[in-house]
């Protein structure tokens, strides 16, 4: 048995647009799941289990969280979920056997500029923010981005040595595991919260703003929009050297961005996707058009149908983001629209490890449970 979308899915090959296939072309139906959906390799099994189950054609599988890991790294430490330590087990490794296993592709998902999320420092030693503080946002009065329980505190992808360090960590995955694509998150400035009354204008730090001089001869205060435009050059520059590893150690995986739904929203974060688009930089990008509300999501969408002529667009939508028949139609809008979609995410749809961003309820449980028999295919 299966409800209006499972039978859905099942028709789906047959009302994807025309458009010629791409050379490295993400799957149609994809799945987010976070880092706090999994803690021991039981955990991750069920949840490609679960996923096969219910029709997904690949996993966005996070594997770096804030410049800490899920699988063996050379050069960050183990993620704090499992205190820095190592688990017995390697998740990335768990995740790409059981994926393979069934026929869904694993994409492994890392967030690139977060450095900790906290009232303080990560009480790991070997933690980046400890090793190397330089790495980090400072003001113009030599003051660090206050740790907040509230957001990240964000690595400066204005320095070179820290560009380096993410391309290093991007290496360890591509060279080690077999995954069909590798999804860049956070990669753009995280400054959400930075715009408070001391009008903080990150990074100022003394480093940053000689580089900045010897690119523009000039200050950001008497050249502003050289100022931006050189700092979203920064994160461009990054993509790019993460492309350049991805072609030499990787070259059949997709490589995928999560973007900014619009891109003017996208400016105030310095990721300028549309000429990651022009330089072909990225095999496909997944818009957060996670918006309840219709007049919100409709207008994205409608921006998103120029640009999807020139990379792979799959419209990332909230499994949570209205009722099920909403959620229904705008997944078949997405599919026949641009030839697929992102779902976020699994901490959605089951119950997991996750007490971190969603809660573990019975009352919970439930929605969970009411929400797939919605959307999901059920039954054998």
């Amino acid at each position: 048995m299966t409800t209006r979308f499972g039978r859905w899915l099942l028709l789906a090959p047959l009302v994807l647009g025309c458009a010629a296939p791409r050379a490295h072309e993400a799957p149609a139906r994809l799945l987010w799941v976070t880092r706090w959906d999994f803690r021991g390799e039981a955990d991750v099994r069920r949840v490609v289990a679960d996923a096969d189950a219910a029709g997904f054609e690949g996993l966005l599988f996070q594997v770096r969280g804030n410049a800490t890991c899920f699988f063996p790294s050379e050069l960050e430490p183990w993620a704090e979920q499992f205190d820095f330590r190592s688990p017995g087990y390697d998740p990335l490794a768990v995740a790409l056997e059981e994926a393979h296993a069934r026929g869904l592709e694993l994409h492994a998902w890392m967030n690139v500029t977060p450095a900790w999320w906290g009232p303080g420092p990560p009480a790991c030693a070997e933690h980046v923010v400890n090793t190397h503080p330089e790495w980090l946002w400072y003001d113009a009065a030599g003051r660090p981005q206050p740790y907040s329980e509230r957001f990240y505190v964000s690595l400066n992808p204005c320095l070179p040595e820290v560009r380096a360090h993410v391309v290093g960590v991007v290496r360890e995955v591509l060279a080690r595991y077999d995954v069909d694509g590798l999804h860049l998150d956070y990669v753009r400035f995280p400054n959400e919260l930075v715009d408070g009354p001391d009008g903080a204008d990150y990074p100022r730090d003394a480093r940053t703003l000689d580089l900045f001089h010897a690119a523009s001869g000039a200050t950001p205060d008497a050249a502003p929009r050289a100022w931006d435009a050189w700092r979203a050059d920064q994160v461009t520059e990054l993509v790019r050297d993460v492309r350049a590893a991805q072609r030499e150690l990787a070259p059949r995986a997709v490589l995928s961005a999560a973007v900014g739904p619009d891109p003017e929203a996208a400016a105030r974060h310095f990721q300028d996707w549309r000429r990651w688009i022009d330089e072909g930089l990225v095999d496909a990008l997944m818009p957060m058009n996670y918006a309840a509300a219709p007049e919100r999501y409709g207008p994205r969408c409608v921006a998103w149908d120029d640009y999807a002529r020139d990379v792979d667009v799959r419209m990332g939508i909230s499994a949570r983001a209205g009722e099920p028949a909403l959620v229904t139609r705008r997944l078949r809008d997405a599919e026949q629209r641009y030839g697929g979609w992102a779902l976020f995410g699994y901490l959605s749809l089951w119950d997991s490890a996750n007490d971190v961003i969603d809660r573990q309820t019975p009352e919970r449980s439930a929605e969970r449970a009411a929400l797939r028999a919605e959307l999901l295919p059920v039954g054998e």
